[in-house]
């Protein structure tokens, strides 16, 4: 079984993140929040310092080898969002091609997927 990756840009920040006088980013503040959500769950998470989305942010991607890909955006970094992330991330990780049926979408996920990539070819083939 491939291991699923939640890989959360900490360095997304909303647009009125300078206003707001905030000491995190917006993405560290929803990668922390996505840590804790995906502690003894069977998904990994990671961060990473730009997923050059910035008209999207908060941004992560889902992926797992052999898998489909997929960046979402838009996130508000929040508890529910958490979940929702870690909860799709989870049915990715319990899904042999990565798609998840949309009836099991949480909620919070519906309306923030940007792409999906097809998995890379096998070069073993």
């Amino acid at each position: 079984m491939t291991t699923t990756w939640i890989t959360i840009c900490d360095t997304c920040k909303r647009d009125d993140w300078a206003a707001r006088g905030l000491d995190e980013t917006d993405g560290e503040r929803l990668a922390s929040l996505v840590e804790a959500e995906a502690e003894g769950k069977a998904v990994r998470v990671r961060r990473t310092s730009c997923l050059m989305g910035c008209d999207h942010s908060c941004n992560i991607a889902i992926q797992a080898a052999g898998k489909l890909s997929y960046t979402l955006g838009r996130f508000e970094p929040s508890t529910e969002a958490a979940q929702g992330i870690v909860a799709y991330a989870e049915g990715h990780a319990a899904s042999e091609s990565g798609k998840v049926p949309y009836r099991e979408w949480p909620q919070a996920v519906k309306g923030h997927f940007v792409t999906r990539h097809p998995p890379l070819p096998d070069e073993s083939a």
